[in-house]
């Protein structure tokens, strides 16, 4: 995907990529240079929603809980 530059700094985030990630006029971008690239990062207001959803493995929430439980026990 390609967005275009205007005169004043201004582009356009496509709207596949605004579908993707449920981005609205009302969010904001984090704007990273790491290595030569430029990473855009959607942030939400609430901090936990933005992490939401970015775990790979399902029931981290659970998981957490079972390794505190376990963290307790061996104390």
């Amino acid at each position: 995907m390609r967005s275009t530059i205007t005169s004043r700094g201004q582009t356009v985030i496509p709207a596949e990529v605004r579908r993707f990630f449920h981005l609205s006029a009302a969010d904001r971008l984090e704007w990273m240079i790491e290595n030569n690239t430029i990473r855009v990062i959607p942030v939400r207001e609430n901090p936990i929603d933005a992490f939401r959803g970015s775990s790979k493995r399902k029931g981290s929430t659970a998981q957490l809980l079972a390794d505190r439980a376990l963290d307790r026990e061996r104390e």
